[in-house]
């Protein structure tokens, strides 16, 4: 069998080595790029200040916009609010939003005489919109089940004015991605406008051309909100109806947070270089730079700063063990750095082998230091949580290690029980919650262990398609636990069958996702959306079966320029 875990081998003098499998990952792409951007010489503090008051201005000039629109018609009301989402602004404006969206959904006449475009983007803002108090069970099922059947035939297909509509084209595929369990219509919608758009050719509307493409790459729903607003921000100053004071403020936003960004990332960066993982564990991946831009796809306002902080160190922390458990320690080695975790004590430090010194060392100290910082905000209790999830993750990460070694193939439900955990996002979540401040109670974080339908759906994204973007990897080295393994067995089914049936199971996922995001519940709608943030950022990550964290320069490079390096022009 092929060595992926340590194992021992008969030396030269007849003394048992260690057989290390290093994985040979590559090299972080950044190095030092990023160290030096938060000392007060390199950091833009006047460019900042600047920035911020012109958004102050152009906020209340974009507040007195939506305002004005309470007298206009329903359609441009819409159109205004859109785009004020899509360009990352609605933070901004949550009440006048409310507001104006709550005239929309009462009106009783809202899709009578309405074109396709319009009906899609009613239906998208319906669903997508955090304040369900707004929208009574009668109004959602109503959206669910006739809103779209005027536009088709008497065969029940999409009648040929949908398939000559581009731009109507477009929001019915947006809209369609907010779908639940049983709504054959929207899946329907999806694969219609799915195999037309691919098929228009749009010569005559470039912009209209590049959001399709766009859309086509990285669906909305599933997309990152600062990405997507990235690209939405070229698209709206293509737009001939655009408001000048709308995108002023939007590129002055993105560049304002850019910068706290970087200041963040410096941080993090030095942090990481203290530890000076990259010499003293060199068989880990050096992604601290992905793992930040991780934290900021799960929440990037300004007032979270701390949140992504924290989340960003726990994720690069992981990748190492991760990367300890899966392909470096011996079953024994791991054994004793799980029980010491079990025991949660420095003195414990002392049974581990060298090389895990180090590790174990800034696990401890990180969340000491996270404590400290929940004890300033009166939440005592919060770390509490995320140990236990650690624990919790390193006993299924020592499990899967022992079934690698034994050469040990799970069910599938043996898998999925354990796989769900080493997903990490358990951990990913209950990390995120003690990032949102004064949301982040007691009562949240019980509410979270009872392991809601919205965060297993959310689990059950993140697990089944990083399986099947690291099938082939895995496979080289030696990997057989894996879920695509286990599910081809179990099935009597081929490769490309477990691959095809995982990727429906993350569909049926992210359709439970959103039936729990329009549900009331006790729990904070922006809590909720860190589960929602953290499964988009895995379609972004692995988005086309792609590996884009362990091979960055596939995907995440791209996006790192994007919101991290490259201003937006003013």
């Amino acid at each position: 069998m092929a060595l992926s875990v340590g194992e021992y081998t008969p030396g030269a003098n007849g003394q048992p080595e260690i057989v290390r499998p290093l994985a040979n990952f590559s090299p972080s792409l950044w190095g030092d790029r990023f160290t030096s951007f938060c000392s007060d010489d390199e950091f833009p503090i006047q460019v900042l200040e600047t920035y911020a008051k012109e958004i102050e201005v152009l906020k209340e000039k974009v507040r007195s916009t939506i305002l004005a629109a309470a007298g206009s018609n329903q359609v441009e009301k819409m159109r205004l609010i859109d785009a004020i989402q899509r360009l990352g602004l609605s933070c901004h404006f949550e009440k006048e939003i409310d507001e104006q969206l709550e005239q929309v959904f009462l009106d009783e006449s809202a899709d009578t005489d309405y074109d396709l475009y319009t009906v899609a983007l009613h239906f998208r803002l319906c669903r997508q919109h955090e304040a369900r108090e707004i929208i009574t069970k009668s109004q959602t099922l109503a959206y669910e089940s006739g809103t779209f059947a005027k536009f088709k035939d008497s065969t029940g297909r999409f009648n040929s004015a949908v398939a000559s509509d581009p731009r109507g084209m477009l929001a019915l595929y947006e809209a369609s991605q907010l779908r639940v369990k049983g709504e054959n219509i929207l899946d329907e919608a999806l694969e219609f406008t799915s195999t037309h758009l691919e098929s228009f050719e749009l010569s005559s509307n470039p912009n209209l051309a590049n959001q399709v493409r766009h859309a086509l790459y990285q669906q909305l729903r599933k997309g990152a909100p600062r990405i997507e607003a990235r690209h939405f921000i070229s698209a709206y100053e293509d737009d001939e109806s655009k408001n000048e004071s709308l995108l002023k403020l939007a590129k002055l936003e993105f560049n304002y947070l850019q910068l706290l960004h970087k200041k963040e990332l410096c941080e993090v960066s030095r942090w990481w270089k203290e530890l000076d993982f990259v010499s003293k564990l060199p068989y880990a991946r050096d992604r601290m730079v992905e793992c930040y831009i991780w934290a900021v796809g799960v929440f990037f306002e300004p007032r979270y700063s701390l949140g992504r902080i924290m989340l960003a160190k726990t994720i690069a922390l992981i990748s190492v063990i991760d990367d300890t458990y899966d392909a470096y320690g011996t079953v024994e080695e791991l054994q004793i750095f799980t029980d010491s975790v079990e025991r949660w004590d420095i003195s414990a430090i002392n049974q581990l082998p060298e090389y895990m010194k180090p590790l174990y060392r800034a696990l401890l100290c990180f969340y000491e230091e996270f404590e400290e910082e929940m004890i300033k905000q009166g939440k005592s209790y919060a770390t509490y949580y995320a140990r236990e999830d650690v624990k919790d993750l390193l006993r299924a990460y020592n499990t899967e290690a022992k079934w690698l070694i034994a050469g040990y193939l799970p069910r599938f439900d043996e898998y999925m029980c354990i796989g769900t955990v080493t997903s990490t996002y358990f951990l990913l979540t209950t990390t995120s919650f003690l990032g949102m401040a004064e949301l982040a109670t007691k009562e949240a974080f019980d509410w979270l262990r009872t392991k809601p339908k919205s965060l297993m759906a959310s689990i059950t994204i993140c697990r089944l398609v990083d399986d099947v973007a690291t099938y082939e990897v895995e496979k080289g080295r030696g990997q057989i636990a894996t879920g695509i393994e286990s599910y081809m067995k179990e099935h009597e089914v081929s490769k490309e069958e477990a691959m095809i049936e995982f990727m429906r199971r993350a569909e049926d996922a992210w359709k439970d996702l959103n039936k729990e995001l329009m549900k009331p519940t006790s729990v904070s709608e922006h809590l909720l959306m860190r589960m929602m943030n953290l499964a988009r950022f895995i379609d972004v990550t692995y988005n086309h079966s792609e590996d884009g964290y362990t091979h960055s320069e596939k995907i995440l490079k791209a996006h790192i320029l994007e919101l991290l390096v490259n201003p937006i022009d003013i």
